[in-house]
């Protein structure tokens, strides 16, 4: 029976080498994965701050954008402003021509009546002109005769 001890013991000592293999086997399977996972986080952590580089870049110049923006557009509100001015110019000048064209027409309309009043007192004086040349030339012409 003694021999069986010895068996039983040797068929622990192979259980145990066996356990003991698997386990180392499995820790250098698991040192491969965690090594393989550092240099997937390292790579991951390399491109998180390019990006957050980049998105850097990318916020000033969005601001500097918007600061050009506001630039441009404030002086596109002058350019507004005048043009509103040039408005406001064009129609008080509008306002002054119709009031000169109003006045202008009024003193035509006064004087269109004298003129009217100079052509009749012409008419009559031609007129009597006339009639007076004519009685001139037969009072001649009964002296010649």
């Amino acid at each position: 029976m003694e021999w069986l001890l010895y068996v039983s013991l040797l068929i622990i000592a192979l259980a145990f080498v066996i356990l003991v293999v698997s386990i180392i086997s499995t820790l250098k399977s698991l040192k491969q994965t965690m090594n393989s996972v550092s240099t997937t986080v390292d790579d991951l952590q390399t491109q998180l701050d390019g990006i957050t580089t980049e998105s850097s870049n990318l916020v000033h110049k969005t601001n500097d954008l918007a600061d050009d923006l506001q630039r441009k557009s404030d002086s596109l509100n002058s350019v507004f402003e005048a043009a509103h001015e040039l408005g406001v110019t064009f129609q008080n000048m509008n306002q002054s021509v119709k009031r000169v064209s109003d006045s202008v027409s009024r003193q035509a309309d006064e004087r269109s009546e004298q003129a009217a009043k100079a052509v009749q007192w012409g008419n009559v004086a031609m007129e009597l002109w006339s009639r007076w040349k004519k009685t001139q030339a037969k009072e001649a012409a009964g002296r010649t005769r």
